[in-house]
């Protein structure tokens, strides 16, 4: 049976990278929220403009549809092994998706808790810079850019913002480290260290 891992953790901690290296070196996908519905509202499919509209209208698209269009993509990738990225959010969204899952002959493999602390994702985020000439990210302190590129601060990356977007993840993605735990799925890495030592734990788990 085709793999489904769960990746969860706040903004910063290196899922993304974590997640590309997956696919490169072992032949997962990638799925995340916003690509599957940015692909269905491409396609027009039914589910597409469902999504379209909450979107337009500047709403949060209901969990039923993202379940729905969750459950698509993942039958279209029946023999694949899957990283869901950044889904669940919730527990509804976890219930829904156990559920969901021995309908279309797959389970839940691993579910890995990227762990770091906010004053370290702060410092992460907050000193990404980027290129928008090239679109090439650097950072003050890890990657500082050459002396002759003009580089800017995304809105996203600023204290402010980012202070936000984790008092969301807190109040709405830390319940689902408690579920997953009594489920026995749970695995923690520890995303201070180099994504080489990060990748290998993740490795050692699936």
């Amino acid at each position: 049976m085709a793999k489904t891992i769960i990746f969860l953790g706040p903004p910063g901690a290196g899922k993304g990278t974590q997640a590309q290296r997956l696919v490169d070196e072992k032949g997962f996908v990638q799925i995340s929220t916003g690509d599957i519905l940015r692909e269905a509202v491409k396609k027009g499919t039914e589910l597409g403009k469902k999504a379209k509209e909450y979107m337009e209208a500047g709403k949060l698209v209901p969990d039923d549809l993202i379940i729905a269009l969750m459950e698509e993509k993942l039958r279209e990738l029946s023999d694949r092994d899957v990283i869901l990225d950044g889904f669940p959010r919730t527990v509804p969204q976890a219930e829904a998706l156990d559920k969901m899952l021995p309908q279309i002959g797959r389970n839940l493999d691993k579910v890995i808790l990227f762990e770091l602390s906010d004053e370290e994702i702060i410092k992460r985020l907050s000193g990404r810079r980027i290129d928008p000439e090239t679109g090439k990210v650097y950072h003050i302190e890890f990657n500082p850019p050459p002396k002759d590129v003009k580089v800017i601060q995304r809105e996203d990356d600023r204290e402010e913002v980012i202070k936000k977007r984790l008092e969301v993840y807190h109040s709405q993605t830390s319940p689902l480290v408690d579920y997953y735990k009594k489920q026995g799925k749970l695995f923690v890495v520890d995303a201070s260290k180099s994504p080489d030592e990060v990748y290998n734990s993740i490795i050692s788990v699936i």
